[in-house]
Protein backbone atom coordinates (compact mmCIF):
# COMPACT_ATOMS: atom_id res chain seq x y z
CA UNK A 1 0.00 0.00 0.00
CA UNK A 2 0.98 3.72 -0.42
CA UNK A 3 1.08 5.34 2.61
CA UNK A 4 0.47 9.31 1.78
CA UNK A 5 2.11 11.68 4.24
CA UNK A 6 0.38 15.37 5.22
CA UNK A 7 2.50 17.93 3.21
CA UNK A 8 2.26 20.43 6.65
CA UNK A 9 3.53 18.14 9.35
CA UNK A 10 5.61 15.79 7.61
CA UNK A 11 3.82 12.99 9.18
CA UNK A 12 1.84 10.17 7.45
CA UNK A 13 -2.08 11.08 7.19
CA UNK A 14 -5.26 9.53 7.88
CA UNK A 15 -3.46 7.37 11.02
CA UNK A 16 -5.98 5.01 12.59
CA UNK A 17 -4.29 4.25 15.98
CA UNK A 18 -2.90 5.97 18.49
CA UNK A 19 0.26 3.20 19.02
CA UNK A 20 1.51 5.03 15.94
CA UNK A 21 0.74 8.31 16.89
CA UNK A 22 2.89 8.40 19.82
CA UNK A 23 5.44 6.70 18.56
CA UNK A 24 5.87 8.40 15.74
CA UNK A 25 5.19 11.66 17.65
CA UNK A 26 8.17 10.74 19.91
CA UNK A 27 10.78 10.14 17.33
CA UNK A 28 10.64 6.18 17.77
CA UNK A 29 9.84 4.54 14.58
CA UNK A 30 12.46 4.58 11.71
CA UNK A 31 10.96 2.17 8.88
CA UNK A 32 7.78 -0.36 9.03
CA UNK A 33 7.82 -3.04 6.47
CA UNK A 34 3.93 -1.93 6.18
CA UNK A 35 2.68 1.15 7.81
CA UNK A 36 -1.07 1.53 6.91
CA UNK A 37 -1.26 -2.38 7.95
CA UNK A 38 0.18 -2.27 10.65
CA UNK A 39 -1.79 1.00 11.84
CA UNK A 40 -5.06 -1.01 11.06
CA UNK A 41 -3.64 -3.94 12.90
CA UNK A 42 -3.10 -1.49 16.11
CA UNK A 43 -6.50 0.09 15.77
CA UNK A 44 -8.46 -2.94 15.60
CA UNK A 45 -7.18 -4.29 18.81
CA UNK A 46 -3.70 -5.68 21.31
CA UNK A 47 -1.32 -6.67 19.02
CA UNK A 48 1.79 -8.69 20.99
CA UNK A 49 4.88 -7.92 18.99
CA UNK A 50 8.15 -8.60 20.20
CA UNK A 51 12.14 -7.81 20.69
CA UNK A 52 15.38 -10.10 20.74
CA UNK A 53 18.30 -9.09 22.95
CA UNK A 54 21.43 -11.24 22.65
CA UNK A 55 23.18 -11.61 25.67
CA UNK A 56 26.33 -11.02 24.66
CA UNK A 57 27.61 -8.87 27.80
CA UNK A 58 26.17 -8.98 31.37
CA UNK A 59 23.87 -6.09 31.51
CA UNK A 60 21.98 -3.38 28.39
CA UNK A 61 23.21 -0.38 27.52
CA UNK A 62 21.52 2.90 26.88
CA UNK A 63 21.50 1.31 22.88
CA UNK A 64 19.20 -0.51 24.04
CA UNK A 65 16.95 2.25 25.56
CA UNK A 66 15.19 2.92 22.17
CA UNK A 67 13.64 -0.42 21.68
CA UNK A 68 12.76 -0.99 25.66
CA UNK A 69 10.79 2.61 25.68
CA UNK A 70 8.98 1.84 22.29
CA UNK A 71 7.87 -1.38 24.04
CA UNK A 72 7.06 0.39 27.03
CA UNK A 73 5.28 2.82 25.51
CA UNK A 74 2.77 -0.03 23.50
CA UNK A 75 2.13 -1.69 26.72
CA UNK A 76 0.90 1.24 28.23
CA UNK A 77 -1.33 1.90 25.11
CA UNK A 78 -2.72 -1.89 25.62
CA UNK A 79 -0.66 -3.76 23.45
CA UNK A 80 1.60 -6.91 25.05
CA UNK A 81 5.33 -6.99 24.43
CA UNK A 82 7.60 -10.68 24.41
CA UNK A 83 11.15 -9.85 24.93
CA UNK A 84 13.39 -12.43 23.67
CA UNK A 85 16.49 -13.65 25.53
CA UNK A 86 18.73 -14.80 22.64
CA UNK A 87 20.33 -18.18 24.26
CA UNK A 88 20.23 -19.72 21.33
CA UNK A 89 20.88 -16.76 18.38
CA UNK A 90 23.93 -15.46 21.08
CA UNK A 91 25.38 -19.33 20.50
CA UNK A 92 25.59 -17.83 16.91
CA UNK A 93 26.26 -13.99 16.99
CA UNK A 94 24.76 -11.35 15.09
CA UNK A 95 27.14 -10.14 12.15
CA UNK A 96 25.21 -7.38 11.10
CA UNK A 97 27.35 -4.38 10.39
CA UNK A 98 30.54 -5.61 11.93
CA UNK A 99 34.04 -5.93 10.28
CA UNK A 100 34.64 -9.32 12.61
CA UNK A 101 32.95 -11.96 14.38
CA UNK A 102 31.58 -11.68 17.91
CA UNK A 103 33.24 -14.00 20.53
CA UNK A 104 31.86 -17.32 20.64
CA UNK A 105 30.40 -17.72 24.44
CA UNK A 106 29.90 -20.89 26.28
CA UNK A 107 26.73 -21.52 27.57
CA UNK A 108 27.54 -21.12 31.05
CA UNK A 109 28.26 -17.18 30.09
CA UNK A 110 24.99 -16.90 28.15
CA UNK A 111 23.40 -18.05 31.03
CA UNK A 112 24.82 -15.72 33.35
CA UNK A 113 24.41 -12.12 30.91
CA UNK A 114 20.68 -13.37 30.31
CA UNK A 115 20.30 -13.06 33.89
CA UNK A 116 21.83 -9.56 33.95
CA UNK A 117 19.49 -8.49 31.19
CA UNK A 118 16.59 -9.70 32.53
CA UNK A 119 16.94 -7.50 35.55
CA UNK A 120 16.73 -4.28 33.17
CA UNK A 121 13.99 -5.61 31.39
CA UNK A 122 12.40 -6.27 34.43
CA UNK A 123 12.33 -2.84 35.71
CA UNK A 124 11.28 -1.64 32.13
CA UNK A 125 8.23 -3.54 30.99
CA UNK A 126 5.35 -4.29 33.20
CA UNK A 127 5.27 -8.55 33.93
CA UNK A 128 2.46 -8.81 36.42
CA UNK A 129 -0.43 -10.42 35.63
CA UNK A 130 -2.41 -11.99 32.95
CA UNK A 131 -1.78 -9.17 29.96
CA UNK A 132 1.97 -8.77 31.67
CA UNK A 133 4.81 -9.07 29.14
CA UNK A 134 6.12 -12.10 28.60
CA UNK A 135 10.19 -12.92 29.01
CA UNK A 136 10.97 -15.80 26.67
CA UNK A 137 14.20 -17.93 25.97
CA UNK A 138 14.93 -18.16 22.04
CA UNK A 139 16.80 -21.43 22.94
CA UNK A 140 13.86 -23.28 24.25
CA UNK A 141 13.19 -23.84 20.14
CA UNK A 142 16.37 -23.22 18.50
CA UNK A 143 18.37 -25.72 20.36
CA UNK A 144 15.78 -28.20 19.53
CA UNK A 145 16.14 -28.57 15.90
CA UNK A 146 18.31 -31.02 13.83
CA UNK A 147 20.59 -30.20 11.72
CA UNK A 148 19.02 -32.07 8.65
CA UNK A 149 15.84 -31.22 9.75
CA UNK A 150 16.30 -27.50 10.12
CA UNK A 151 17.90 -27.42 6.14
CA UNK A 152 14.37 -29.34 4.76
CA UNK A 153 12.02 -27.22 6.84
CA UNK A 154 13.54 -23.55 6.35
CA UNK A 155 16.88 -24.36 4.20
CA UNK A 156 14.37 -23.82 1.09
CA UNK A 157 12.73 -20.93 2.53
CA UNK A 158 16.25 -18.63 1.50
CA UNK A 159 17.91 -17.52 -1.11
CA UNK A 160 21.43 -16.72 -0.80
CA UNK A 161 21.04 -13.84 -3.59
CA UNK A 162 18.43 -12.41 -1.61
CA UNK A 163 20.57 -12.53 1.78
CA UNK A 164 23.62 -11.28 0.23
CA UNK A 165 21.28 -8.26 -0.50
CA UNK A 166 21.14 -7.06 2.86
CA UNK A 167 23.29 -3.94 3.41
CA UNK A 168 24.12 -6.32 7.18
CA UNK A 169 25.87 -8.52 4.38
CA UNK A 170 27.47 -6.49 2.06
CA UNK A 171 29.10 -4.40 4.60
CA UNK A 172 31.07 -7.21 5.72
CA UNK A 173 31.78 -8.08 2.29
CA UNK A 174 32.72 -5.02 1.24
CA UNK A 175 35.03 -4.61 3.62
CA UNK A 176 36.60 -7.99 2.32
CA UNK A 177 36.57 -9.73 5.69
CA UNK A 178 35.53 -13.62 6.22
CA UNK A 179 30.99 -13.88 6.96
CA UNK A 180 31.29 -17.60 7.89
CA UNK A 181 28.57 -19.87 7.20
CA UNK A 182 27.83 -20.00 10.87
CA UNK A 183 27.17 -15.63 11.31
CA UNK A 184 25.64 -15.89 7.79
CA UNK A 185 22.61 -18.28 8.99
CA UNK A 186 21.68 -15.77 11.91
CA UNK A 187 19.08 -14.10 9.94
CA UNK A 188 17.61 -17.78 9.38
CA UNK A 189 17.65 -17.88 12.91
CA UNK A 190 16.03 -14.92 13.39
CA UNK A 191 13.46 -15.44 11.32
CA UNK A 192 12.25 -18.65 12.89
CA UNK A 193 12.25 -16.64 16.14
CA UNK A 194 9.38 -14.26 14.51
CA UNK A 195 7.71 -17.29 13.14
CA UNK A 196 8.02 -19.71 16.15
CA UNK A 197 6.72 -16.62 17.83
CA UNK A 198 3.79 -16.48 15.89
CA UNK A 199 2.90 -19.80 15.79
CA UNK A 200 3.31 -19.60 20.13
CA UNK A 201 1.87 -16.42 21.32
CA UNK A 202 0.28 -15.01 18.10
CA UNK A 203 3.01 -12.47 18.18
CA UNK A 204 2.46 -10.57 14.76
CA UNK A 205 5.05 -7.61 14.57
CA UNK A 206 8.97 -7.15 15.68
CA UNK A 207 10.87 -4.37 16.95
CA UNK A 208 14.53 -4.13 16.45
CA UNK A 209 17.61 -1.17 15.91
CA UNK A 210 17.54 -0.11 12.11
CA UNK A 211 20.88 -2.51 11.98
CA UNK A 212 18.19 -4.98 12.08
CA UNK A 213 16.22 -4.32 9.09
CA UNK A 214 17.20 -7.31 6.94
CA UNK A 215 16.88 -10.17 10.10
CA UNK A 216 13.03 -8.91 10.21
CA UNK A 217 12.65 -8.54 6.48
CA UNK A 218 13.35 -11.80 6.16
CA UNK A 219 11.36 -12.94 9.58
CA UNK A 220 7.91 -11.12 7.48
CA UNK A 221 8.66 -13.06 4.20
CA UNK A 222 9.06 -16.48 6.48
CA UNK A 223 5.46 -15.57 8.03
CA UNK A 224 3.67 -14.71 4.61
CA UNK A 225 5.18 -18.17 3.28
CA UNK A 226 3.71 -19.82 6.41
CA UNK A 227 -0.02 -17.87 5.77
CA UNK A 228 0.82 -14.90 8.37
CA UNK A 229 0.44 -11.24 8.22
CA UNK A 230 3.69 -10.29 10.01
CA UNK A 231 5.29 -6.56 10.64
CA UNK A 232 8.79 -4.75 11.35
CA UNK A 233 9.29 -1.77 12.87
CA UNK A 234 12.57 -0.33 13.12
CA UNK A 235 13.55 2.69 15.62
CA UNK A 236 16.43 5.09 14.90
CA UNK A 237 19.92 4.86 15.64
CA UNK A 238 20.11 8.13 17.58
CA UNK A 239 23.74 10.19 17.33
CA UNK A 240 24.35 13.06 19.22
CA UNK A 241 24.27 16.80 17.19
CA UNK A 242 28.12 15.90 16.39
CA UNK A 243 26.96 13.29 14.79
CA UNK A 244 28.45 10.42 17.25
CA UNK A 245 26.79 7.17 18.47
CA UNK A 246 24.97 8.29 21.66
CA UNK A 247 26.10 6.48 24.72
CA UNK A 248 29.83 5.40 23.37
CA UNK A 249 32.33 6.59 25.72
CA UNK A 250 35.85 5.58 25.73
CA UNK A 251 35.47 3.33 28.27
CA UNK A 252 32.62 1.39 25.80
CA UNK A 253 28.74 1.34 26.68
CA UNK A 254 26.98 3.18 29.52
CA UNK A 255 25.23 0.30 31.01
CA UNK A 256 21.74 -0.20 32.65
CA UNK A 257 22.82 -2.49 35.22
CA UNK A 258 24.11 -0.76 38.44
CA UNK A 259 26.67 -3.33 39.00
CA UNK A 260 28.37 -1.89 35.51
CA UNK A 261 27.50 1.80 35.95
CA UNK A 262 25.95 3.15 39.41
CA UNK A 263 22.50 5.30 39.73
CA UNK A 264 24.71 8.18 40.39
CA UNK A 265 26.79 7.79 37.46
CA UNK A 266 24.04 6.83 34.98
CA UNK A 267 22.44 10.21 36.35
CA UNK A 268 25.91 12.07 35.85
CA UNK A 269 26.01 10.85 32.08
CA UNK A 270 22.50 12.75 31.29
CA UNK A 271 23.13 15.46 33.08
CA UNK A 272 26.16 15.98 30.96
CA UNK A 273 24.01 15.92 28.08
CA UNK A 274 25.17 18.73 25.78
CA UNK A 275 23.11 21.36 24.92
CA UNK A 276 21.49 20.74 21.34
CA UNK A 277 21.02 17.03 22.15
CA UNK A 278 18.55 17.82 25.22
CA UNK A 279 15.20 18.45 22.62
CA UNK A 280 15.92 15.10 20.91
CA UNK A 281 16.78 13.21 24.48
CA UNK A 282 13.61 14.52 25.94
CA UNK A 283 11.85 13.54 23.66
CA UNK A 284 13.09 9.60 23.34
CA UNK A 285 14.11 9.41 26.67
CA UNK A 286 11.33 10.48 29.06
CA UNK A 287 7.51 10.13 28.82
CA UNK A 288 7.14 13.68 29.98
CA UNK A 289 4.27 15.40 27.98
CA UNK A 290 5.32 16.66 24.41
CA UNK A 291 4.24 20.28 25.67
CA UNK A 292 6.50 20.11 28.53
CA UNK A 293 9.45 18.88 26.47
CA UNK A 294 8.91 21.53 24.28
CA UNK A 295 8.83 24.32 27.04
CA UNK A 296 11.70 22.33 28.93
CA UNK A 297 13.65 22.44 25.22
CA UNK A 298 13.21 26.10 24.80
CA UNK A 299 14.57 26.98 28.01
CA UNK A 300 18.67 28.57 27.02
CA UNK A 301 21.60 29.70 28.79
CA UNK A 302 21.70 28.27 32.72
CA UNK A 303 17.91 27.42 32.84
CA UNK A 304 19.10 24.83 30.23
CA UNK A 305 20.50 23.26 33.57
CA UNK A 306 17.35 22.29 35.05
CA UNK A 307 16.08 20.55 31.65
CA UNK A 308 18.96 18.43 31.95
CA UNK A 309 18.32 17.58 35.66
CA UNK A 310 14.75 16.76 34.34
CA UNK A 311 16.39 14.56 32.16
CA UNK A 312 18.74 12.44 34.17
CA UNK A 313 16.42 12.16 36.58
CA UNK A 314 13.66 10.80 34.68
CA UNK A 315 16.07 8.46 32.74
CA UNK A 316 17.52 7.33 35.82
CA UNK A 317 13.84 6.49 37.59
CA UNK A 318 12.84 4.64 34.09
CA UNK A 319 16.05 2.11 34.31
CA UNK A 320 16.57 2.06 38.55
CA UNK A 321 13.50 3.27 39.63
CA UNK A 322 12.37 6.27 41.80
CA UNK A 323 14.09 6.22 44.62
CA UNK A 324 17.49 5.86 43.08
CA UNK A 325 16.86 8.66 40.76
CA UNK A 326 15.87 10.77 43.49
CA UNK A 327 18.99 9.76 45.34
CA UNK A 328 20.86 10.50 42.54
CA UNK A 329 19.17 13.65 41.69
CA UNK A 330 20.52 14.45 45.11
CA UNK A 331 23.62 13.51 45.16
CA UNK A 332 24.43 15.39 41.65
CA UNK A 333 22.42 18.85 42.95
CA UNK A 334 25.66 18.90 45.76
CA UNK A 335 28.13 17.73 43.33
CA UNK A 336 27.27 19.83 40.78
CA UNK A 337 26.80 22.85 43.51
CA UNK A 338 30.52 22.33 44.64
CA UNK A 339 29.39 21.50 48.41
CA UNK A 340 29.60 17.95 48.89
CA UNK A 341 32.92 15.13 48.28
CA UNK A 342 31.17 11.76 46.44
CA UNK A 343 30.61 8.80 48.90
CA UNK A 344 29.74 6.48 46.14
CA UNK A 345 31.14 5.39 42.67
CA UNK A 346 30.18 7.48 39.48
CA UNK A 347 31.88 5.15 37.57
CA UNK A 348 33.06 1.80 36.78
CA UNK A 349 36.19 0.40 34.89
CA UNK A 350 38.27 -2.61 34.86
CA UNK A 351 41.26 -2.96 36.21
CA UNK A 352 43.08 -4.32 33.21
CA UNK A 353 42.59 -0.62 31.86
CA UNK A 354 45.22 0.59 33.47
CA UNK A 355 47.29 -2.39 32.23
CA UNK A 356 46.16 -1.81 29.08
CA UNK A 357 47.21 2.51 29.16
CA UNK A 358 44.37 4.21 30.41
CA UNK A 359 45.14 7.88 29.62
CA UNK A 360 43.76 10.92 31.17
CA UNK A 361 42.15 12.01 27.94
CA UNK A 362 40.39 8.68 27.88
CA UNK A 363 39.16 8.81 31.64
CA UNK A 364 38.08 12.22 30.70
CA UNK A 365 35.39 11.25 28.17
CA UNK A 366 34.53 7.80 29.38
CA UNK A 367 33.23 9.81 32.58
CA UNK A 368 30.99 11.91 29.94
CA UNK A 369 32.93 15.36 31.00
CA UNK A 370 34.08 15.32 27.44
CA UNK A 371 32.52 14.49 23.93
CA UNK A 372 35.99 13.60 22.27
CA UNK A 373 39.61 13.77 23.12
CA UNK A 374 39.87 16.95 21.74
CA UNK A 375 37.55 18.82 24.15
CA UNK A 376 39.36 16.63 26.93
CA UNK A 377 42.56 17.90 25.98
CA UNK A 378 41.38 21.61 25.87
CA UNK A 379 39.89 21.02 29.55
CA UNK A 380 43.12 19.75 30.57
CA UNK A 381 45.16 22.50 28.74
CA UNK A 382 42.83 25.06 30.73
CA UNK A 383 43.90 23.59 33.97
CA UNK A 384 40.46 22.74 34.60
CA UNK A 385 40.75 18.79 35.53
CA UNK A 386 42.06 17.55 38.72
CA UNK A 387 43.18 14.22 39.42
CA UNK A 388 42.53 13.46 43.07
CA UNK A 389 42.33 16.76 43.86
CA UNK A 390 45.56 18.30 42.00
CA UNK A 391 45.25 19.93 38.91
CA UNK A 392 46.86 18.51 35.82
CA UNK A 393 47.75 20.10 32.68
CA UNK A 394 49.60 17.49 30.57
CA UNK A 395 47.29 15.53 28.33
CA UNK A 396 49.79 12.98 28.04
CA UNK A 397 49.40 11.64 31.68
CA UNK A 398 48.81 8.20 32.01
CA UNK A 399 46.63 6.58 34.91
CA UNK A 400 48.79 4.76 37.18
CA UNK A 401 48.17 1.98 39.41
CA UNK A 402 50.06 4.37 42.27
CA UNK A 403 46.72 6.88 41.29
CA UNK A 404 44.61 4.78 42.98
CA UNK A 405 43.48 4.66 46.43
CA UNK A 406 43.75 1.64 48.78
CA UNK A 407 39.74 0.81 47.55
CA UNK A 408 41.16 1.17 43.85
CA UNK A 409 39.45 4.65 43.63
CA UNK A 410 40.50 7.74 42.17
CA UNK A 411 38.70 10.88 41.48
CA UNK A 412 38.03 13.23 39.08
CA UNK A 413 36.87 17.23 38.92
CA UNK A 414 35.96 19.59 35.83
CA UNK A 415 35.81 22.87 38.07
CA UNK A 416 33.92 22.97 40.88
CA UNK A 417 30.71 21.50 39.74
CA UNK A 418 31.16 18.15 38.34
CA UNK A 419 33.11 15.30 39.90
CA UNK A 420 33.11 11.59 39.35
CA UNK A 421 34.21 8.74 41.86
CA UNK A 422 35.94 6.28 39.29
CA UNK A 423 36.17 2.50 41.27
CA UNK A 424 38.42 -0.36 39.45
CA UNK A 425 38.33 -3.70 39.81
Amino acid sequence: MTQHFDEATGRPARLQSEALRVLLDRGLVNQTTDLEGLDAAFHAGPVTFYAGFDATAASLHVGHLVPLITMRWLQKLGHRPIAVLGGGTTLVGDPSFRNDSRPLLSEAQIDENMAGIRRSIEGILDLEGADGALLVNNAEWLTEFRFLEFLRDYGTQFTVNRMMSFDSVRTRLDAQQPLTVLEFCYMMLQAVDFLELARRHGCSLQIGGSDQWGNIVNGVDLGRRDGRQLFGLTVPLVTTASGQKMGKTAAGAVWLHPDKLSPSGFWQFWRNTADADVAQYLRLFTELPLNEVARLSALKGAELNEAKKILATQATALVHGAAAARAALEQGEALFSGEEDLAEATHHLPLARLADGLGLLELVVATGFAQSNGEARRLVEAGGVRLNGTTVDDPRRRIAPGDLAANDRLTLAIGRRRKALVAFG
